[in-house]
């Protein structure tokens, strides 16, 4: 990847043997390998040690849990918030799993739509509950910075599965709940 690096500033005119650029190939490489951690990571292997039994039938909501991942269209960075809640049946998973498993998708090369969509799926199929939300607010820099140039812009996606889709009072808490006040 180094060497790719290398060419590609190379290419846009740049002389990466210039004292600020020597070790960029490097450090590029080392931060593209970050951001895109989540290809090496198990979602399964995330929650697995923290399922609990437990009875408890109320919703469960992360809200504001911070999302950085990277366009694959553009390798520009996206940022923003995801909101995810459950509707346990049986079992609970520790408060910590939930935004590591949004990490585990947002670390990847991705589109906001999928992203979304990933998270609900593999909380539906991993915890097995009555319904999964997820809400993703996000600014895109290939918005923001090149392209229509929309500083102010931002991006709503949702994946409504399970009680969350059917049932209009359950999907009814959950959009309020991710719009209240925070407690802190």
């Amino acid at each position: 990847m180094e060497e790719q690096v290398r060419n590609m500033l190379l290419a846009l005119g740049e002389d990466p043997d210039r004292e600020g650029l020597v070790r960029t190939p490097h450090r590029v490489s080392e931060a593209m390998k970050f951001l895109t951690q989540g290809y090496r990571q198990d979602p399964e292997e995330i929650v697995r040690g923290a399922m609990f039994q437990e009875e408890s039938d109320e919703m469960v909501c992360i809200k504001n849990i911070e999302i950085y991942s990277l366009c694959e269209h553009h390798l520009l960075p996206f940022i923003g918030k995801a909101h995810v809640a459950y509707l346990p049946k049986g079992k609970v998973v520790g408060f910590s799993k939930l935004p590591r498993l949004v990490d585990v998708f947002a670390r990847r090369l991705q589109l906001q739509e999928r992203l979304t969509s990933q998270i609900a799926h593999s909380m539906m199929e991993l915890l097995e509950p009555h319904g999964v939300g997820v809400v993703i607010e996000c600014m895109h820099l290939c918005m923001t910075m090149r392209g229509v140039q929309k500083q102010n812009s931002t991006a709503t996606t949702s994946a409504l599965l399970g009680s969350f889709r059917t049932d209009k009072r359950t999907r009814a808490e959950f959009l309020n709940l991710i719009q209240g006040n925070s407690a802190m």
